[in-house]
């Protein structure tokens, strides 16, 4: 039977191994993904071409298979081992990048023809130009899918039990062998992934908030179970909703 100290001695350090992988797999994914994304814009067709080999290839990769490898191949070819919890990392973070370049890129390349330049005129470099008007104006748009994404990467953490890391999985199997029940051990562990991604998807909604009140866009203070806002009625009565015809009338229904 499953007890008080079987959460105490397995489950918390577990629930600590988590947020750390979370941590820094996110650290290391969001340096991957805004360094490979601002390249796939570049006007450079070799650093596109790069950058592009690289979203491609890790796109396509398998972050399971890519932990083995750094844990039981990359050794026999150096001849120095990875800790597991920092290959898990690394597989995690490199993997997530390549989706978030493709963020990055997207929303960069959302960012008004005419905005950029206006900062060619100003005579502001490339560097200058992402720095003062791209990502400001991009990164609003890039933190509802960032999100998303982030959430992923929590839930991608379990695949660090496969390679000994005692995250929460790792520790839920230890207790359901202990205890011998399995349906109270993955029970607690659906809740606690949910109550993590919870917590991640509220703060980044007061991220997304602060960066929309930055440039000066719309913020929508939306509660758990509020209903949307329906936008305001047109004016001009029942001709409102007609369609104008070439000569600049309404149209007859």
């Amino acid at each position: 039977m499953m007890t008080e100290g079987m959460f105490t001695n397995y489950f918390l350090p577990g629930i600590w191994i988590t947020i750390q992988v979370t941590v820094y797999s996110a650290a290391l994914g969001a340096v991957v993904a805004f360094v490979v994304g601002t390249l796939r814009t570049s006007r450079l067709w070799i650093v596109r071409f790069i950058a592009g080999c690289y979203f491609e290839v890790f796109r396509g990769m398998s972050a399971l298979i890519l932990m083995f490898w750094l844990v039981f191949a990359l050794p026999l070819m150096l001849g120095w081992q990875l800790v597991p919890m920092w290959a898990g990392v690394l597989a995690l973070g490199l993997t997530y990048g390549a989706y978030g370049a493709e963020i990055v890129r997207g929303s960069l390349a959302a960012v008004p023809v005419a905005q950029r330049e206006a900062g060619v005129a100003l005579g502001f470099t490339r560097l200058q130009r992402l720095r003062r008007i791209e990502i400001p104006q991009a990164w609003p748009e890039m933190v509802p899918p960032f999100c998303n994404l982030l959430i992923e990467l929590l839930k991608g953490t379990a695949l660090v039990s496969t390679i000994t890391v005692g995250d929460m999985l790792f520790a839920g199997n230890l207790v359901r062998i202990g205890s011998n029940e399995s349906a109270p051990v993955y029970t607690l562990l659906l809740v606690l992934y949910f109550a993590m991604a919870f917590v991640i998807t509220r703060s980044m909604r007061v991220v997304e908030r602060h960066a929309k009140a930055g440039v000066g866009q719309r913020v929508e203070r939306r509660g758990l179970f509020s209903r949307r806002e329906q936008p305001p009625p047109r004016r001009g009565g029942p001709a409102g909703d007609q369609p104008l015809t070439a000569g600049g009338t309404v149209g007859a229904r």
